[in-house]
């Protein structure tokens, strides 16, 4: 079964198994478990269903892989000729998760 899944200001769609990098879950360590409320549509074939916006009674359990933090950006900005220069990073945190089950 596929689900489409709204979490952490994205969206997915997922089946059974599946390993996602999102945005960091808060409170949540490594073996955390993770409940989905909002999701979009779900099911395969005959059975699929679409939410308006999202499906009631409907749900995504994970289990938290690991918490990390994502590559380092550089934000670098310039005005030419008044000499103001500016270089700052970034890190995202992020949280890898495995898709347990669907339930629609």
């Amino acid at each position: 079964m596929k689900a489409t899944i709204k979490t952490q200001g994205q969206q997915f769609t997922v089946s059974e198994g599946d390993i996602l990098t999102v945005n960091r879950y808060r409170g949540t360590e490594k073996g955390s478990k993770v409940e989905i409320k909002e999701v979009l549509a779900a099911g395969e074939g005959a059975s699929f269903k679409v939410g308006k916006p999202t499906l009631s009674g409907a749900s995504v359990s994970a289990t938290v892989l690991e918490n990390k933090r994502g590559e380092k950006v550089i934000v670098f900005r310039k005005k030419k000729r008044k000499g103001m220069e500016r270089k700052r990073g970034h890190r995202q945190e992020l949280s890898v998760i495995k898709i347990n089950s669907i339930t629609a």
